[in-house]
């Protein structure tokens, strides 16, 4: 997947349809690696072009560990990259980045607090909570996290302690899971009801592999595994993730242009309105998930497509679905 094909992106940039009003982007990267760059200044361009992005929320992604380092300690390096790319971006006056979610190996068992408290220290404040990816599928066609999970990870004791541990903190727990592992992680949930647990990109209910051809099996086990973690008070839903065609085959990527957000409301509203209806505006929050989502969606479509899935809603639920919620889910102000 390309994720720099910039004059091709800008083909498809469009005017806000509502440039006031106020957005918390909860969930984006920052990286400079093998050519591909995605920093202050990029982060910059693409939250004041258009819409009114105040905050936002980094989330770890490999980038710029300590290699120098043991591999427990390695992320540390990220958070550090983050907190500098913060001080950036604030000279620009632009958004902030009010929030880092960074990464920590959470079936490291005792050795996990120094770890935490030392990605606390570096973090200038910023330190909001920990993704530990397990997306994980036997399919050879479905890659598994960065992160390189083991299959039933989130079910191990070791692991299990380790999300119930960052309640201690005050910490959050980013969960970047496939829909076909929801049972899984609706265990988890259950098991740690002390711990914020957040869904990344509405639970990824593929379109690819073995999945491409079961669209309703599909949508029949995302809905009923999203209905029991919606009976689950520390569960939220992060709405975005919409743009990865290397997971959903929407077929934007390779168009002879991006495609409009009334193509992204066409494709994606009626699960997006199911989202919001099961588990309610106050839990779900819309996120851009960029540059990855960049591979087929300008940030300003993506935004325009959330602001047209939501017209009919009222002022105080759009106000929970572009910024409350992640403000109260990450404490930011």
């Amino acid at each position: 997947m390309d994720l720099d094909r910039l004059s091709w992106i800008e083909l498809g940039e469009e005017r806000p349809v509502d440039a006031d009003q106020r957005i918390v982007d909860p969930h984006h990267h920052l990286w400079e690696r093998g050519g591909s760059r995605y920093l202050a200044e990029e982060l910059f361009k693409d939250t004041s072009r258009s819409h009114n992005v105040t905050d936002t929320v980094f989330v770890e992604c490999l980038a710029e560990y300590d290699k120098e380092s043991e591999k427990k300690l390695r992320p540390l390096g990220e958070t550090a990259f983050v907190v500098n790319e913060a001080k950036r971006i604030e000279k620009l006056n632009g958004t902030r980045i009010s929030g880092i979610v960074s990464f920590a190996d959470l079936a490291l068992g005792n050795e996990l607090d120094a770890v935490l408290v030392a990605h606390s220290d570096l973090s200038a404040g910023l330190l909001k909570g920990i993704r530990h990816a397990t997306a994980w599928s036997d399919d050879p066609e479905i890659s598994i996290a960065h992160t390189k999970p083991t299959e039933g990870l989130m079910s191990s004791k070791l692991f299990r302690d380790g999300v119930s541990k960052l309640s201690q903190y005050n910490y959050t727990f980013d969960s970047w899971i496939y829909f076909d592992q929801l049972g899984e992680l609706v265990s988890l949930a259950r098991s740690t009801p002390e711990t914020t647990i957040i869904i990344n990109h509405l639970a990824a209910p593929l379109n690819i592999g073995k999945w491409s051809t079961q669209t309703d099996v599909v949508t029949e086990i995302w809905k009923s595994k999203l209905n029991e973690l919606s009976t689950c008070d520390n569960v939220y839903m992060k709405i975005g993730g919409i743009g990865m065609d290397n997971y959903f085959a929407t077929g934007w990527a390779t168009g002879e242009k991006p495609p409009s957000s009334d193509q992204v409301v066409a494709r994606w509203e009626s699960k997006i309105l199911w989202c919001i209806e099961t588990f309610g505006t106050k839990k779900c929050m819309f996120e851009s998930n960029y540059p990855v989502d960049r591979q087929s969606l300008p940030y300003s479509v993506i935004w325009n497509a959330f602001q047209k899935i939501t017209n009919s809603f009222t002022e105080t639920e759009k106000t929970d679905l572009f910024s409350r919620t992640a403000c109260n889910v990450y404490s930011i102000n």
